[in-house]
């Protein structure tokens, strides 16, 4: 252990360390003495110095208030003024006190009674009402407003901005960390202005205690002046009324301060800069104003009866502003040209640029612009809110968690297609009419209504466009009648699931498994990255989906994984043993009722099946001829065809040895097949054999 001197060396301690470490103590300890301050009389030395720090604080605050770029960066603003408010008011009882008791307070109010006033105490009063008038009246009623406004204006658009993030979100323009970020600065922003609101009061109270403070000085002053001093009216009414209008402005002048840093913060609004930036940049940059007010001043000074030095100065100042905007606008058109063909080629050529255009989307949907309005809430769209219903559907049935889905219109297709992209690539497309509905037939029409022939794109079955004004009778006639939209969404929900397994990356592993590790953190290292990596894990997850077996017990999964990885790292040996344990889901996903329609192997099928497996250091295949091959698959769709006819899914039953390497075989040459083995049937189910696959 390192001991104490070395650490003292290792991180030497600054002021600003020690008053950042100690913030709260600071604080806690500063409003308790605040407090004290209106009890215990301060000496005069003391006084001063207090009253030159409350200066010197305003001065800190309003020089923050205008370098901020947002009121947010100054979000303690209401709680500050809170505590300068109070420390003002202890000010002003302590000074009140050492006024009233020995008829001084004090270089500093001393100093603002007789040489900024020139010693006149009648010029000092109504300075003082200018300055409380000032602050009270313009000032703070106008921050006051202004902070009211505000809170209400952020309250009433806070969920149309909710809405403008999740449209972002889902159109992929941003992602959860930059949409949970500027949910919380819009809720941030309403608690600010509310509190401002609030906070703007403490100013107003302020001012109207400085006008009742200053009477009671002048008047107590006055009384205790003339009764225990023994001092004429007019030296009393002198001496006081100087000290009290001392002490009133050395109060007013940070208030005023303060209140106009409120002000600042609260008025900003759409800004890009601190306040002399913004200032400068907009209000100079249109040499046209200069000229005009060049014109007027010059007009004003010729004019008899007024000053025509100062308007000619102004005038002068005015056209040398409006001459040197005027020159740093112009630039010539071939240079600017030049310009921005320089800037594009070297734009072209950063790194960086060039790094940006490998960047692939998980997926994308792409539509004609005739598709758009299904994207655009304001004319009725509600794709986007599709698509989150989508994802959540994937993450219930799958345990996938699909990437977010950029929406982009594309000029280059037809105008009512759409392609879905996979990293990049197109995987499937289609065709929609907005106004149009899709009828289906389910078997069970008794009567055909004219259409639009097309095919259903999700699962490529014949179905019909026809108008709305002919839904009611298809819906009657036995058709299945959907709209455009769920078309479109049904036919992406299926593409997801088809491609499952290419969309789950190892990254989207890692976000499982740190999921899994908040609430079973000991199953996840014995696991990682002792027994597997997260690529092999990615691996059993892939299979899994690709025959659509959910992953979301991901903590079931983990353990069949630590069970069985000490004996081999083969994930499709590691994928069996996981949907053994999973027997009970993958029953759930084939049954009717409590029974399994299916179609199994023949005996000698199997053991053939299973004297051709191959083990090689890269995994196991199966070797069988080309006529056995033949004649399965022949074998095979006719006792699917028979399932069919009888209305049942294709299910294949299979011993747990040959289950994996038989799908190995057929996967290419049958689709929609559902391959499980005795060991994934739940023992209550009862099995019902169609027929037997024979070579």
């Amino acid at each position: 252990m390192a001991a104490p001197a070395d650490i003292l060396e290792s991180e030497p301690q600054t002021l600003g360390s020690f008053i950042q470490r100690y913030s709260d103590v600071i604080i806690a300890v500063t409003l308790v003495m605040i407090v004290i301050m209106m009890i215990i009389p301060l000496p005069t030395p003391l006084l001063d110095l207090l009253i030159c720090l409350n200066i010197t604080i305003a001065l800190v605050v309003i020089m923050s208030a205008i370098y901020n770029e947002e009121a947010l960066d100054l979000s303690v603003f209401p709680s500050l003024l809170l505590v300068t408010t109070l420390f003002r008011l202890a000010l002003n009882i302590s000074s009140t006190r050492l006024i009233l008791i020995n008829g001084y307070a004090g270089e500093v109010i001393t100093a603002f009674g007789n040489f900024v006033v020139g010693g006149n105490p009648v010029v000092g009063f109504i300075m003082f009402i200018i300055l409380v008038i000032i602050n009270f009246i313009v000032i703070t009623k106008g921050s006051e407003r202004v902070a009211e406004v505000s809170a209400r204006f952020t309250l009433d658009a806070m969920p149309g901005k909710q809405m403008a993030i999740d449209a972002d979100l889902n159109q992929g323009a941003i992602n959860d960390e930059e949409a949970k970020e500027r949910r919380t600065k819009i809720q941030r922003e309403a608690d600010f202005f509310g509190a401002m609101d609030g906070a703007s009061k403490f100013v107003k109270g302020d001012a109207i205690a400085a006008i009742i403070i200053m009477l009671i000085n002048i008047g107590g002053g006055f009384v205790i002046g003339m009764a225990q001093k023994d001092m004429d009216a007019a030296t009393a009414l002198q001496t006081y009324t100087l000290l009290t209008v001392g002490e009133g402005l050395v109060s007013q002048i940070p208030a005023l301060l303060i209140s106009t840093a409120t002000g600042i913060i609260v008025t900003r609004a759409a800004s890009e800069g601190n306040l002399g930036a913004d200032l400068v940049k907009q209000l100079f940059n249109n040499e046209r104003i200069f000229f005009i007010n060049t014109g007027v001043l010059l007009m004003l000074s010729i004019v008899p009866g007024l000053p025509g030095i100062p308007f000619a100065s102004l005038a002068c100042i005015c056209a040398f502003i409006g001459y040197s905007l005027h020159k740093k606008n112009i630039v010539p058109e071939e240079i600017k040209e030049e310009q921005a063909q320089a800037k594009e080629k070297t734009e072209a050529t950063r790194p960086e640029n060039i790094i940006s255009l490998l960047q692939v989307d998980p997926m994308e949907l792409e539509i004609g612009y005739s598709l758009i309005p299904l994207v655009d809430t304001g004319q009725g769209g509600d794709l986007l809110d599709r698509i989150v219903m989508i994802r959540r559907q994937c993450a219930l049935e799958l345990g996938l968690v699909v990437p977010t889905i950029r929406i982009r219109d594309n000029i280059q297709i037809k105008p009512n297609a759409y392609i879905i992209k996979l990293k990049g690539m197109e995987i499937a497309r289609g065709e929609l009419m907005l106004d149009h509905f899709l009828a289906m037939n389910s078997g069970t029409v008794f009567e055909e209504i004219p259409g639009i022939e097309t095919v259903e794109p999700a699962f490529g079955l014949p179905a019909l466009w026809i108008p709305e004004s002919q839904r009611e009778q298809a819906e009657l006639s036995g058709y299945t009648v959907v709209d455009a939209v769920s078309v479109l969404a049904t036919h992406l929900t299926e593409v997801i699931k088809q491609h499952a397994s290419e969309i789950l990356g190892r990254q989207e592993t890692q976000n499982l498994v740190d999921n899994l590790a908040k609430s079973n953190r000991g199953l996840v290292d014995e696991v990682v990255p002792e027994l597997l990596g997260i690529g092999e894990i990615q691996k059993v997850l892939a299979n899994l989906l690709n025959e659509r077996v959910s992953i979301r017990d991901m903590s079931t999964i983990m353990e069949v994984l630590a069970d069985y990885a000490r004996a081999t790292k083969d994930p499709e040996i590691l994928t069996e043993y996981v949907r053994h344990a999973m027997g009970r889901q993958i029953t759930h996903q084939v049954v009717q009722g409590n029974t399994l329609p299916c179609v199994t192997l023949d005996p000698a099928l199997e053991n053939r099946i299973v004297g051709a497996i191959q083990r090689t250091d890269h995994g196991s295949y199966v070797s069988l001829d080309p006529d056995s091959m033949r004649r399965m698959i022949a074998s095979l769709n006719n006792e699917i065809e028979k399932l069919a006819n009888q209305g049942y899914p294709a299910v294949v039953l299979t011993s747990p040895a040959v289950r994996l390497y038989f799908r190995k075989l057929v996967e290419r040459s049958v689709q929609g097949l559902t391959i499980v083995s005795h060991a994934e049937i739940d023992q209550s189910v009862e099995i019902q054999i169609i027929g037997v696959i024979r070579i």
